[in-house]
Formats: C-alpha cells, sequence, structure tokens
C-alpha cells in the first residue's frame, strides 16, 4: 500500500528533505546535476528523487564487502521502505555502518538520509509514486541476477546485453516515460510508443557507458561486452588485454557502436515526440542524447584506448552541445538534421527489424530502429 503524506507532516521539514536532494545530487552525479533541473519544477524535483533512489539500489548491489544474501535483504528492506511497509531510519541505519570503505563520502552520506529522500517520495502523488515503485522493484529484483554471474567473460550475446541494460536502464525509461505522462497529459494517447522508444533510449545510453568504462569495469573484475560480437573475430573476451589493439577487436568494437548508435536514433524519434512547448523535457532528453553521440565519437576516433578518461568528453563540447541543441530545440527537422551532423562517420546498424529484433531481444528491441 502506497502511503500518502502525512497531514501534520511540517512543511519545514519537507523543505529540508527537499533542499537535501537538491544538495547532494551533484555530489552522486554531475551529469544529472547538469539535466535533471533543466525539467519543469514539479517533475524536476521527483525526476531528482527517483535518481537518488536509483543510486541507494546501485550502492547496495555494488558493494563489494556485502554477500548476496545481505544485499537481497537490503533490498527487500529498501522496497519496503518505499512503499511504506517497513521504517526508511532503521532501514539506512541498518545499510550504512555495513558499507565498504571504498564508497565515496557523499554516496555515504545518500545511504545515511535515506529516510529523508524516502519522506519526499512519500509526499507525491499515488501515480507518481507507482511509476517510481515498479522501477525500483524490477531494478532490485533483476540486477542481482547479473552481477551475481560478473565475470571477465562478459555477456553471452546482444540479447543478454538488452536484458542487462533494461534492468539498469531501460526501466527508467518507461518510468520517466510514465512521469512525462503525467505531467504533459497529451503524451498519454503516445504512452505505449513512448514507451518502447524509451527501452531503447536506455539501451543507448547504458551501452554507451559500457563501451567507455570496459577498462574500469575490466580492473574491478566485470566485463559487460556481449561474446558473440568477438567470437567469429578470434577475439576473446576474457582475455581482451592481449587483443585490444588489433584489428579484430576495432571490429568488434566497431560493430557494438553501430548498434548502440541505432539505439540512439530511437532515443531521437522519442525526443521528437515530445511536444515543442516541452521545453524543459526536451532538453533533458537531448543533452543525454548529445553527450552520448559525442563520446560513440570519441570511441571510434580512439580504439586502442585503454582508460574511460582518455574518451571521455570535453567540458568544450559538452557547452557546444548543450548550445548547439538549446537552438535546434523546438525543430524536429533541425534535430535530426543535427543528430546526422553529430553522428557523421559512425558506424550503423542496418539490419531490418525482424533481424535488429532476434539479436537484441524483447526488451532491447521495442523501439523502431532508424525510423
Amino acid at each position: 500500500m502506497l502511503v500518502k503524506p502525512t497531514p501534520n507532516q511540517a512543511v519545514s521539514e519537507y523543505l529540508v528533505d527537499r533542499n537535501y536532494q537538491d544538495f547532494i545530487l551533484p555530489g552522486v552525479s554531475r551529469t544529472f546535476a547538469l539535466t535533471i533541473p533543466v525539467l519543469p519544477g514539479r517533475l524536476s524535483e521527483v525526476v531528482t528523487n527517483a535518481y537518488l533512489l536509483c543510486r541507494i539500489a546501485d550502492s547496495i548491489e555494488d558493494d563489494p564487502e556485502l554477500d548476496e544474501r545481505r544485499k537481497e535483504e537490503f533490498h527487500r528492506q529498501f522496497l519496503a521502505a518505499i512503499e511504506g511497509r517497513e521504517d526508511a531510519a532503521a532501514f539506512a541505519a541498518a545499510l550504512a555502518p555495513r558499507l565498504s570503505s571504498e564508497v565515496l563520502p557523499d554516496e555515504r552520506d545518500l545511504v545515511l538520509n535515506a529516510a529523508r529522500v524516502i519522506r519526499v517520495t512519500h509526499g507525491f502523488t499515488e501515480k507518481e509514486q507507482e511509476a517510481l515503485t515498479r522501477c525500483l522493484t524490477i531494478m532490485c529484483t533483476g540486477m542481482p541476477k547479473f552481477q551475481r554471474n560478473q565475470s571477465l567473460r562478459g555477456l553471452k550475446d546482444l540479447t543478454e546485453m538488452g536484458a542487462y541494460c533494461y534492468v539498469v536502464a531501460g526501466v527508467v525509461g518507461e518510468m520517466l516515460t510514465d512521469l512525462f505522462c503525467i505531467h504533459c497529459p497529451e503524451l498519454v494517447k503516445k504512452r505505449a510508443e513512448l514507451r518502447r522508444l524509451a527501452v531503447s533510449f536506455g539501451q543507448g545510453l547504458q551501452m554507451t557507458n559500457i563501451l567507455k568504462d570496459i577498462w574500469d569495469d575490466r580492473r574491478g573484475g566485470r566485463c559487460w561486452l556481449p561474446r558473440s560480437m568477438f567470437a567469429g573475430r578470434r577475439v576473446q573476451v576474457e582475455r581482451l588485454e592481449e587483443f585490444h589493439r588489433t584489428h579484430d577487436f576495432a571490429s568488434g568494437m566497431n560493430a557494438l557502436i553501430a548498434v548502440t548508435h541505432r539505439h540512439l536514433q530511437n532515443a531521437l524519434e522519442y525526443t521528437c515526440h515530445i511536444p515543442a512547448r516541452e521545453a524543459g523535457i526536451r532538453r533533458f532528453c537531448l543533452w543525454a542524447l548529445g553527450l552520448a553521440v559525442m563520446t560513440l565519437q570519441q570511441l571510434h576516433r580512439n580504439p586502442q584506448f585503454t582508460s574511460g578518461e582518455q574518451v571521455k568528453v570535453s567540458r568544450r563540447t559538452v557547452r557546444a552541445t548543450i548550445l548547439a541543441t538549446n537552438l535546434m530545440l523546438s525543430s524536429n527537422r533541425g534535430l535530426r538534421w543535427l543528430f546526422g551532423m553529430a553522428a557523421t562517420g559512425l558506424p550503423l546498424w542496418r539490419a531490418d527489424r525482424a533481424t535488429w529484433m532476434r539479436m537484441v531481444g524483447p526488451e532491447g528491441s521495442l523501439g523502431t530502429p532508424g525510423r
């Protein structure tokens, strides 16, 4: 049962909790601290809250000193606190001391103040809470299945990669779509199509991060690359360090860049469905999309990179991306032209829809590639 705000909750306490959200967001994500505030006021507040809840879920799942049983129990307590069935302060007090010393100070602070974040959640409408709860439930039950089996061998194929991207990013796209529809009722008639495109949007962003972070992940004993994309190229994913300067490795990476590029085309179509007058939502989508395309360009130009820092988009490029998308903000034709210019030279996966759906699976294929 979802919890509604208590009648006697002091307005000052609620404002303190909400201000805490704004304070901690830049400490746990510089990217989202840039993009979320461009959303219209109420929507910005809800999306900030949703992001912080997702970070708490990630903190549980990523902690190297928590065993699987404890992670499962903390995820259960976390979901119960969000749904109002258990005490959020008790959950935070139990989790915080058990976090690894590797956890960054701001992330630890977020966990310590989980009750504040969840109190803000409980101040939302029932539909808003339902969207957040559904997303967190899928994340908290889906992520462990992949984390439990993580290794340097990577994932089996693009279908398994699509399933992974869904539980960590695609479901977030579905949640955002539901929140956008609540904010802008005009979108309700497009909800089904938007949710399909949102899954592809999320996969495009997540695949961009996976490709950018392959070497940083490997140093942590993880790999999220699909083995099938390298199998025919005489590259063994579990021994990637031996192959990363070869043509075969670059060929496999280019194939993955092509798939990611196609997902980002869906992200553009998603954004073009948003009414031009909803400038904040369009900016939120376009800034994320633009930075992903520019990151793909960095990856494509530097196939022998060995660290995420080497392919990180510069601040100058970030500013240029924001300026360019703002100039074209209200014109779908202009945005499609701008996307084409930004993606010039990137490989593009050109399989037909049936082949695409077989490759990337039910979660990753719900968009209409290259429309």
